[in-house]
This record gives C-alpha cells, structure tokens and sequence, in this order.
C-alpha cells in the first residue's frame, strides 16, 4: 500500500515479481496492478560489486540504484520519476527489504522529495 505524509492510505497495489540470473546480473521484471485498474511493468537489471554492493537500472530510475546488505535487510535507494496524473515528478526511494525467512519479505520505502518524506510504502512478499 502507499500512504501519504499523513499516513492516509492512497492506494493499493500488488506486484508479481519473476527474477532470473544470467552470469553477475539479476533481472528483475515487476508487474503491478493497482487498485483503480492501472497496469504497470518495471525492468530491473541488478549487479553485484566486488564490493558486496550493488547497483542497478530500470526505465523509469534516474541514474542508478544502489543497494547494500545490512544483517538480513536490504537497503535500496534510487531517484524516481513518478507519475502524478499528467506529468511526472522526481522523488527519492529509501526501501528496507527485511528477510523474514526463506519464503517471506517485508518492504519498508520511505518517498521523499527535497529530503522531506511525502510518503511510505509497505509490501509484504511470498515466494510461490
């Protein structure tokens, strides 16, 4: 679900996620459907640094992502193009993606723009 900076619930989704490793990159291919009927797809392709980092692309990122494991969490961060009725506006994504076990993921995001949060994302994944 999204939630605006006041916490109203302003809308609902949920996303089908199929991953697929070729040689160092994971591609990621995100399907939503939202609760007014609108369809989008989201192209991810991710690589992991010699680091232990990573950094990723997608259509709609500005740039490119980065990620970092800390304990059974990863944080990913990345500029966003998100769309606003007619146009688009640019926000920065803080997700924490806490590994429950081996079959569950909780997702914390925080949106902001110019550093203040304008809202929150929570999911919650199963593997099938």
């Amino acid at each position: 679900m999204v939630q605006d900076y006041t916490e109203k619930q302003t809308r609902r989704f949920e996303v089908d996620i199929v991953g697929t490793v070729e040689g160092k990159e994971l591609t990621l291919v995100e399907d939503f459907v939202f609760d007014d009927g609108e369809l989008d797809q989201r192209i991810w392709v991710i690589t992991k640094l010699a680091d232990g980092t990573y950094q990723g692309k997608a259509d709609d990122i500005i740039g490119v992502a980065t990620g970092k494991e800390v304990g059974n969490a990863l944080q990913w961060q990345y500029d966003f193009e998100l769309k606003m009725d007619d146009s688009t506006i640019t926000v920065s994504f803080d997700d924490w993606l806490y590994r429950q076990d081996e079959m569950h993921v909780f997702n914390l995001t925080k949106i902001k723009k110019f550093g203040i949060e304008v809202g929150t994302i929570t999911l919650f994944f199963q593997r099938q």
